[in-house]
């Protein structure tokens, strides 16, 4: 019987250009800062840290968003493959955190501070998301 390397490997998973570029506008456009995602990065981040006061108190939004605003931003970036749903051994709960695209794309973003969606980008994110294009 061979040996096993019981070593975890460090391997990260290879994205086209089309999509890296996708996930980061989307994450650009989206109305949290970057600290969330960071966040998200390290461990789950739960609907109500997010949602109304709790979103500006805790440095992840850019203004007050209600439940249903928070949500709808969150399945929009899951649908992109930025985040995933927190699941237990009781089922899906109501906290988030990033897949490893997302993460991928934290870590470039955190590299280049002060980035901003440019007017282009958010009317072509807002275009795709309404119709939710397959590109």
């Amino acid at each position: 019987m061979p040996d096993v390397d019981s070593q975890p490997t460090s391997q990260s998973f290879s994205y086209s250009h089309q999509i890296i570029k996708r996930a980061e506008r989307s994450l650009l456009c989206s109305p949290f800062h970057l600290s969330l995602f960071t966040n998200m990065a390290c461990q789950s981040v739960p609907m109500n840290h997010i949602a109304l006061d709790g979103g500006i108190t805790n440095g992840y939004t850019k203004r007050s968003l209600s439940e249903l605003a928070v949500d709808d931003a969150l399945v929009w970036l899951i649908d992109v493959g930025l985040l995933r749903r927190e699941v237990d051994g009781q089922g899906i709960t109501d906290g988030f955190r990033l897949t490893p695209l997302g993460r991928q794309v934290v870590e470039k973003l955190q590299n280049q501070p002060h980035l901003n969606a440019s007017w282009s980008d958010r009317i072509k994110d807002t275009f795709i998301r309404w119709f939710r294009l397959p590109f």
